[in-house]
């Protein structure tokens, strides 16, 4: 059931509504630009290390808050509902909101009186959206730069530790956006200080739901349009009590952000996940290892039926222990696939060298797991005759880290850093630095819980449900218990 009792309501109204509604609110957008330009022109890099005072801070402050709410108005969010009250600063220097499910949530920021926020350092060269964010004075950190998170974490114990001489710092401690149907692991960034923080949350209670912008699903312009349409969208936001980290927490990051993140759950009423993103990749983490929520094998198999190729057909051709790598025009004569956009999907799937080849062993194995007509014996047999390499001296055939951590990239979608982690922790119980046909079909087979895992990755059903019962995302949305987190 939707606001509008048929669907050419909802498109004439929208035909009329949004595209005057988009216009004003990217006026006001650009109207933003003269007021956070003021407040930081003629200042120098060393007076933007310390707080912003004076009229600077009154009349450019109140301008940009004026102005923001006028343009969410715009938007057709013309109420903000707000329950609790908001810490001050002394009492909760940081505060982390949730969940985090759309480019609207920076409406948060307008109850909150426009605290300091983290952003990208490239968010920087958009227009408009930089000069605020040095208006802000937000704490920036660049994904290419290694020694960025460490100062980002310097800067933010600096500022919470303050004693109230700043602003509050406002985290999304998700990280990226969700559906908000449960809440994604959150990052330790907002808890590292050890200070008590403040939980508020995010709710959009409208009839139809325009406004999430999660990793599938509508785009930004299709989302933009669709909540402009709308006659009316209505925001609550809600400010918990304030949390106090135990000793223990204090010391443990990690710990204090699982803490927090149920508590906020258990608030929402929705389950706290052990679900985030490597990049783009949204993955689970399972006893010793993080595995992807869907992996790009199941989306390689739509692509392939779609092309209508049957992959135990195919010549695999691969040598054991030996790669071989193809070229895209190889590949595409290798699958017998003519269409170029389904090769260029297709082959995209597989990580390419510098030269931008992919070695065939890969797509071998994605193949034979993608055919279905072996058993997993079989295929977890197959997998480590392509991968283990002959041992100049002791026992035969042995599976190292790097082909270890390919098997489990194609089959379960790991992320390769996580499970080389775990390679290294296999290896441990015995004398050599790989792993013989036997461990490694102790650890895919007959492990409690991991052997759980190819056996649901391998075998999924055709079309899988996000809701099916042992499946991947069952694991995410808390329906099959996770291992407890070390300090719980």
């Amino acid at each position: 059931s939707g606001t509008f009792s048929h669907p050419l309501q909802f498109c004439l109204l929208g035909a009329l509504l949004a595209p005057i509604r988009v216009l004003l609110a990217f006026i006001v957008l650009f109207l933003l630009w003269p007021f956070a330009w003021l407040q930081v022109a003629g200042l120098t890099e060393k007076q933007l290390q310390e707080p912003i005072t004076g009229w600077r801070k009154t009349v450019c402050h109140n301008g940009v808050l004026g102005l923001s709410r006028l343009l969410f108005f715009l938007l057709g969010f013309l109420r903000i509902r707000v329950r609790g009250q908001r810490a001050s600063r002394l009492q909760a220097p940081v505060l982390v909101a949730a969940p985090h499910s759309t480019f609207f949530d920076p409406i948060v920021l307008l109850p909150c009186d426009l605290p300091k926020v983290v952003s990208r350092a490239e968010n920087l060269s958009v227009p408009v959206i930089g000069a605020l964010l040095r208006f802000n004075q937000a704490i920036l950190v660049s994904r290419h730069d290694p020694a960025s998170r460490r100062r980002v974490v310097e800067e933010v114990r600096r500022r919470a530790t303050s004693g109230g001489k700043w602003p509050q710092v406002l985290f999304f401690p998700e990280g990226t956006c969700s559906n908000k149907k449960a809440l994604l692991k959150f990052k330790p960034g907002a808890f590292i200080a050890g200070v008590p923080v403040q939980p508020v949350l995010i709710r959009y209670p409208n009839s139809l739901d325009t406004t999430s912008w999660a990793w599938r699903g509508p785009g930004v312009l299709k989302v933009l349009w669709l909540t402009a349409s709308q006659p009316c969208s209505i925001v609550d936001v809600e400010f918990l009590p304030v949390y106090h980290p135990s000793p223990e927490e204090s010391r443990n990051p990690t710990l204090y952000a699982n803490n927090v993140q149920r508590v906020m759950a258990q608030a929402l009423g929705i389950p706290a996940t052990e679900c985030e993103f490597v990049g783009n990749l949204p993955v689970i983490v399972v006893g010793r290892l993080k595995v992807a929520l869907e992996p790009q094998l199941w989306e390689l198999g739509k692509v392939l039926r779609k092309a209508g190729l049957s992959p135990g057909h195919v010549d695999m051709g691969a040598e054991p222990g030996r790669s071989r790598m193809i070229s895209q025009e190889e590949f595409a004569r290798q699958l017998q696939l003519s269409d170029p956009q389904t090769v260029t999907g297709a082959f995209s799937y597989f990580q390419q060298d510098a030269q931008g080849l992919v070695d065939f062993r890969d797509v071998a194995l994605a193949l034979a797991a993608l055919d279905g007509g072996r058993s997993l014996d079989e295929l977890t047999r197959l997998a480590f005759e392509l991968f283990a390499e002959e041992q100049v001296e002791g026992p035969g055939r042995l599976l190292y880290r790097d082909g270890f951590s390919t098997i489990l990239h194609l089959l379960l979608g790991s992320p390769r850093p996580a499970a080389a982690t775990l390679h290294a922790e296999l290896c441990q119980a015995g004398p050599h630095q790989g792993l013989s046909l036997c461990q490694f079909q102790a650890f895919s087979l007959h492990d409690p819980l991991h052997g759980k895992l190819f056996s649901t990755y391998l075998r999924p059903s055709p079309k899988p449900q996000a809701s099916a019962p042992g499946g991947p995302a069952a694991l995410a949305n808390g329906t099959l218990p996770l291992p407890k987190q070390k300090g719980d």
